[in-house]
Formats: C-alpha cells, sequence, structure tokens
C-alpha cells in the first residue's frame, strides 16, 4: 500500500469508530451550539456591534471546538490500550500523523460548516459566503496538523485536558488573528485583494507547521 492509501485507511478507521459511538460528534455539536447561544445573548441588539464583532466570535467558537475535538484524537487508543496495536502496524509513523490529521481536518471542518449555518441564523450576518469558507478551510489545516501532534503528546500526560489547550492555543494565535482580520474584510464587503497578505500568511502557516509536526511526529509518539 502506498502512503496515501495507508494514511486514507487510518483516517477511515478514525471516521467508522466515531460513527459507532457520536459521542464526540454530540459533544462538539452541543459544545458549539451552547457557545453561540451565550454569545447571541451578550452581544445586545444592536445591528452594528453584532457586525463588528461578529469575526471574533466566529473564531473564538472555531478554536474553542477545536481544541475539545483534537482533545480526543489519541485518547481512544490511550485508554483502550491500542496505542502500541496502532504504533505496531506496518506503517511509518508519518502515515499514522497523516491519517489522525486528516480525519480531524473532516471532522473539524464538518462542525465548522454547521456552525456557519448557525451563526447565521442567530445573528443574521451571513458568514456563508465563499472567501470566508476559503478562510475557515486555510485555518482549519493549520488546526489540525498542529492539533494532531500536541494531541499525541498530551495523550501521555496525566492532564491532557488542560496541557492540549495550554500548548494549542499560543502556537495556533497567528492565524487565528489572520483569520479574524480576513473574516472582518469579508464581511465589510473588501475584495479578494484586500484579503490576499492574510491568506498568504495563513497558508505559509499551514505549510511550516505541517511540515514541522510531520517531521518531529515520530519523536513525539515514541514518548
Amino acid at each position: 500500500m502506498s502512503f496515501l492509501s495507508k494514511s486514507l485507511a487510518i483516517a477511515r478507521k478514525e471516521a467508522l469508530a466515531e460513527m459507532r459511538t457520536r459521542e464526540m460528534v454530540f459533544a462538539v455539536l452541543v459544545f458549539t451550539l451552547l457557545v453561540l447561544v451565550i454569545f447571541n445573548f451578550t452581544t445586545g441588539v444592536s445591528p452594528q456591534v453584532v457586525h463588528d464583532i461578529a469575526p471574533g466570535l466566529l473564531w473564538a467558537t472555531f478554536s474553542f471546538s477545536g481544541v475539545l475535538a483534537l482533545n480526543r484524537s489519541f485518547v481512544r487508543e490511550k485508554e483502550n490500550g491500542c496505542l502500541d496495536g496502532l504504533m505496531a502496524c506496518p506503517a511509518d509513523r508519518e502515515v499514522i500523523y497523516a491519517g489522525k490529521a486528516l480525519s480531524s481536518l473532516v471532522f473539524m471542518l464538518s462542525i465548522e460548516i454547521i456552525a456557519l449555518v448557525i451563526f447565521t441564523l442567530l445573528f443574521n450576518v451571513n458568514v456563508l459566503s465563499l472567501p470566508l469558507i476559503l478562510i475557515t478551510f486555510l485555518a482549519t489545516i493549520g488546526f489540525a496538523a498542529v492539533g494532531t501532534l500536541f494531541s499525541a503528546l498530551s495523550a501521555n500526560t496525566r492532564a491532557r485536558e488542560m496541557v492540549l489547550p495550554i500548548l494549542f492555543l499560543p502556537v495556533v494565535l497567528p492565524v487565528v488573528i489572520s483569520a479574524v482580520q480576513a473574516s472582518e474584510k469579508v464581511l465589510d464587503g473588501k475584495s479578494w485583494g484586500g484579503l490576499s497578505p492574510y491568506l498568504q500568511l495563513i497558508l505559509a502557516f499551514d505549510v511550516v507547521i505541517t511540515a514541522v509536526s510531520y517531521l518531529v511526529f515520530a519523536y513525539v509518539i515514541e514518548q
């Protein structure tokens, strides 16, 4: 089997395991809905206020729900004693990383699309435009790349629920800030040219962080 085939097999295994229990799907969806509802009740009734703070609210929601989703990436194997079995499979450690990252990416994007719909309905702000979906997609690649690495690292600690946010959020802060600023430009009706600097920064972050995570994952998972 090729590298891609093995990675897709691991991603498929993750998807099937999640579909059997649906535990994480419901947990992240409910959490995302609660966060948006709370934000909705705390923003007041002024449409201008909602418009001004919408990008920050949106990406705060994505960041929090992303931490919750990524926190469980390696926990299932760790709790069931299957991590050693996964590492013993006839595949490089990088294959495990790629499969896990791809699974996390698909899961997070699914949640974020639902969140965009809910956000539009609750706040009456159209965030379902093509530019904003592209921003979300690019930023989530970075989320999944670095989150998978730190999830593997935190899975071996007792306080993994605390360790992952502490490691994850400072690292993804540049891409979150860029995504918030780019989203603000989209909601203000700016052209693609106005988004270009932010998209380039997010894309550069994705390339660098994915490459670094890919290279060091084998050392992290062995610990």
